[in-house]
């Protein structure tokens, strides 16, 4: 257990913090707080809240599934609100948990919990992946690109799908490769595993290599170096890990969300999508070179064409979209 100003074990919550009540709380799940992309996207919020107010918040890194009820319970019997689980695994814990403390607040960022004393905020991955899609078309000298996707659930279904739609939209003979890491929480933290689905896929003839897996693509991105090919990261700006490998990242704020949410509770549903500024590909000094100017004004063009409603983005969740 990791709090803002001191320790302790998940068991002694109550017992060590009692004179922190009404403080807010962050649960993290799996990969940790610095996992290098969905997490840690959601630690730079609540640091940024921090920041700004001075005040403190407590913290929490899930290790295993069976904590995740009992983290979010001690929150609340400690008096936190409002309490922010990160990641849709913690959807059904939280439920649980809110249905018992009607008058505490509590947010869950990706995913949908319909209770009054709840904030959810939702992401349109598709239009994002679309983005990045299409610009791995634009680059590919092979007409042959890559995905890699962490635990095979239908929200990264739904990043492979946007991805494919994008890539093959720009070039409609081009050859999409798609693996999934594994079926259990552990394919968010395999980098291992990662790079070698992505040597696989550069074995094929795939020059660009999109990974939606959490920790799992630090393997992916550092297989691309090794191969002098490029790889889109994700969630977080993931363009500096590897400098002059990095195409782009396909960027999911989870930091925003977090941080409105610390900023200023509210019930219901928020869903961001790049009209809101809720996903969006990511140009910095690290893919400079990569991301020429020419190249930028094609991506940008698309962008707009998505937010104006003239490209229509199916959604593999809501749409029956994409035949996997």
């Amino acid at each position: 257990m990791k709090f803002a100003l001191s320790s302790c074990s998940l068991a002694l919550m109550l017992a060590c913090g009692a004179a922190h009540a009404q403080q807010p709380a962050v649960i993290f799940d799996m990969g940790g707080k610095f996992d290098k992309s969905f997490n840690q996207a959601g630690y730079q919020g609540a640091e940024q809240w921090k920041k700004e107010t001075g005040k403190t918040y407590l913290e929490f890194e899930i290790s295993n599934d069976t904590q995740r009820v009992q983290a979010i319970r001690r929150m609340a019997e400690r008096g936190a609100s409002p309490i922010i689980s990160i990641g849709f695994a913690q959807a059904s814990a939280l439920q649980q948990v809110a249905k018992d403390f009607p008058k505490t607040q509590f947010a869950i960022i990706d995913a949908k919990v319909d209770l009054p004393n709840v904030q959810s905020t939702l992401f349109k991955e598709h239009e994002g992946s679309y983005l990045v899609g299409a610009m791995a078309a634009m680059v590919s000298k092979t007409g042959k690109v890559g995905f890699v996707g962490g635990m095979d659930i239908p929200l990264i279904r739904k990043f492979q799908c946007g991805y494919e739609q994008g890539a093959k939209a720009t070039s409609p003979k081009i050859e999409v490769f798609s693996n999934m890491t594994g079926t259990t929480s552990t394919a968010w933290n395999d980098p291992t595993r990662g790079g070698e689905l992505a040597k696989s896929q550069f074995a094929k003839g795939s020059d660009v290599v999109f990974a939606a897996a959490g920790g799992t693509g630090v393997g992916v991105y550092q297989a691309a170096k090794d191969a002098g090919k490029l790889a889109i990261g994700v969630d977080s700006n993931q363009n500096h890990l590897q400098p002059g490998t990095m195409l782009t990242s396909m960027v999911k704020r989870v930091d925003v969300a977090v941080y409105n949410v610390l900023k200023g509770w509210k019930p219901g549903v928020q869903v961001l999508g790049l009209k809101e500024g809720g996903v969006d590909y990511a140009a910095d000094e690290h893919n400079a070179k990569l991301l020429n100017p020419t190249l930028k004004a094609k991506v940008d063009a698309v962008k707009a064409d998505i937010i104006a409603g003239k490209v229509k983005v199916a959604d593999y969740m809501a749409d029956n979209a994409c035949k996997f």
